[in-house]
């Protein structure tokens, strides 16, 4: 039997906001959650958006350079080898 996956954070704090019901107490756990949350989150390795796309913009122009470089090895490799069998 699987085990049916957690509901989604925002489905959690529905349902305990209707379990408190409404003022003073409804506010306090509203802040107590979003402190929770934001502790969880500040735990987690994540990057802004602005970061994660410089990176791939630098990986691109890596992978873009490893495959000039690929190829320039090879071509000095066959070059090296053609002078090799010649001599």
């Amino acid at each position: 039997m699987a085990l049916k996956p957690p509901p989604p954070p925002w489905e959690m704090l529905q349902q305990v906001s209707e379990l408190v019901g409404g003022g003073s107490v409804k506010n306090e756990v509203d802040k107590n959650m979003r402190s929770l949350a934001q502790s969880a989150l500040s735990r987690l390795n994540m990057v802004s958006r602005e970061e994660f796309d410089a990176q791939a913009e630098i990986l691109k122009r890596t992978r873009a350079r490893v495959v000039a470089l690929e190829a320039s090895l090879e071509a000095l490799t066959s070059e090296l080898e053609a002078f090799t069998k010649a001599g």
